[in-house]
């Protein structure tokens, strides 16, 4: 099997296992209004232990169908499902914009936690770019094994903590208005 190939099943594999984690715990739900033995019979089923299920129950409960992120896995979703809805949303949001892993999510929540004051509300910033500077960013980006978000992120807090000072009249200096 040649390796794109290899690859391209490798990622469906990964699709039908997310999804069988929400499949799974949306029939949890369904068992629980119809059936009173749901975990027993469900146990017989999958060969999951309790627990596991259980889970996945708890997880699909928290987001309803329309809820989910495409993008993100079941553990993402999982990671946040604790939270009240509004920080879900928040939560889930920045790790789609930023292409966080599961391991990235939980860092970012952990560290908000740890140091709540030094985390402000967040805001937004948008910078329109030509097409040439997007794709050279999104490459470095990729090449440091970082979302777009998170790189851009990255090289503004560096060059923040390293500024270049400015000298006047350098290529830097914006053009004067109606030059």
């Amino acid at each position: 099997m040649p390796l794109p190939e290899w690859r391209h099943l490798g990622q469906q594999i990964h699709v039908i296992a997310d999804s069988s984690a929400w499949w799974l715990g949306d029939w949890l739900i369904f068992g629980q209004e119809h059936y009173p033995d749901r975990y027993r019979q469900a146990l017989k089923q999958t060969s999951l232990d309790y627990q596991t299920l259980r889970n996945y129950a708890w997880v699909a409960r928290k987001f309803e169908p329309g809820r989910r992120r495409g993008k993100l896995s079941f553990q993402h979703h999982a990671e946040v499902a604790a939270l009240p809805e509004a920080e879900q949303e928040e939560w889930l949001t920045r790790a789609e914009e930023g292409g966080w892993t599961r391991n990235a999510l939980r860092r970012q929540i952990r560290m908000r936690r740890q140091c709540p004051e030094a985390a402000p509300e967040p805001g937004v910033v948008q910078v329109n770019v030509v097409a040439e500077r997007r794709i050279r960013w999104e490459r470095a980006a990729e090449t440091a094994g970082l979302g777009l978000m998170d790189w851009i992120i990255q090289m503004l807090d560096e060059a923040a903590e390293n500024p270049v000072p400015h000298i006047p009249g350098s290529a830097a200096d914006p053009p004067a208005l109606g030059a």
